[in-house]
């Protein structure tokens, strides 16, 4: 139990979120294991007897995701013919899913060990607002730096073409589109935006290659098109290479803007629906390092500070914020919000 909710509570509210996302298929999984999950099996013990915190260790989105994986692979046949592309009525379903933690129980409670990694390549274009921004203001090339960055999807977003609602930005041949409901006003697509470098950690990194099924079980099985992109993404980051270092994001930040900076560069700390996930001390290591790099920051040695996260005005969707250092004070300006997946952004303050 989690405050004064139950864990099948947590998976109901759950289902309702992906249902506001775009899934009501994953929202029905999430609602057959609130209602299905005994102690008979490890997995069902295991997400019952969870000692965590299920909304920020995302418990349910584990053990949807295992689910996913089993039915991806084919290892249970009643599995894969109840999941996408394939219908199923509620009923049917839920016999699949219990056929499935019946039949592969270690499979689904090992799976459970790691927290979902979507590396959703769709928020990149709150990214790339936010860094045309960023490009505009300083006349400079960025130095980008993400934190969260899973298999660094995202890390290259400048590699990517857009299709912000009319607008387009990016080369017309590159192999992943992001495409968006565009609404608002547009950053300033003219920008000339030039990466010099970029740099990612995760405290468990994911191998594009290697780990790519894993990534794809994260990913809804009812959104075709989502899945699609991020598997072009993944074969493209496996093929052009980016490799993330396995370290803690408060120590990172601190070792990558601690020092001063090279002067004609401007540094960028970035991070997309990562800020609730870790610790509130690492959070606050964070902040602090960011304060001290942006007191010493200069007009040739800017910084910047770009997330898409959520915040207290609509916990399911993220506000795009900016923070730039000039030498002088902090200017924090709020861009826009996006949807968790990149499906729409609303650009303007």
């Amino acid at each position: 139990m989690t405050g004064t909710h139950t864990i099948p509570d947590a998976f109901r509210r759950q289902a309702l979120a992906c249902r506001h996302l775009g899934s009501p298929f994953t929202g029905r999984v999430c609602e057959a294991l609130a209602d299905g999950l005994t102690t008979e099996t490890a997995f069902g013990a295991r997400i019952l007897g969870w000692a965590g915190h299920t909304v920020n260790d995302a418990l349910a989105l584990r053990a949807a995701g295992a689910l996913n994986a089993l039915a991806r692979s084919g290892g249970c046949a009643a599995l894969a013919a109840a999941y996408p592309p394939h219908e199923a009525d509620d009923e049917r379903l839920r016999d699949a899913i219990a056929a499935a933690m019946a039949g592969h129980d270690d499979f689904l409670t090992c799976f459970l060990d790691s927290a979902p990694q979507t590396n959703e390549a769709g928020r990149s274009n709150a990214l790339l607002g936010g860094a045309l921004h960023v490009a505009a203001a300083t006349g400079l090339p960025l130095a980008l730096h993400e934190i969260g960055s899973s298999a660094g999807l995202n890390l290259v977003f400048d590699r990517y073409a857009y299709e912000l609602g009319a607008a387009r930005w990016g080369a017309p041949d590159a192999a992943v589109t992001i495409a968006a409901e565009w609404t608002g006003g547009l950053p300033p697509l003219d920008a000339p935006l030039r990466v010099v470098s970029r740099a990612g950690c995760d405290i468990n990194p994911l191998d594009p290659a290697r780990d790519r099924e894993r990534l794809l079980a994260y990913i809804w099985p009812d959104q075709t098109a989502r899945l699609a992109r991020i598997a072009t993404a993944l074969d493209e980051a496996a093929r052009t290479g980016s490799a993330v270092e396995k370290a803690d994001a408060a120590e990172w930040v601190e070792r990558h803007f601690g020092p001063a900076g090279r002067n004609g560069i401007v540094r960028v700390l970035m991070h997309t629906i990562v800020w609730q996930y870790l610790p509130a001390a690492t959070r606050a290591r964070i902040e602090a390092a960011m304060a001290a790099a942006g007191a010493r920051a200069t007009e040739d040695a800017p910084i910047a500070w770009l997330r898409a996260e959520p915040d207290k005005i609509d916990k399911l969707s993220a506000a795009v914020t900016l923070t730039l250092w000039q030498g002088g004070a902090a200017e924090t300006q709020t861009l826009g919000r996006t949807d968790f997946h990149g499906r729409w952004t609303q650009w303007g303050g």
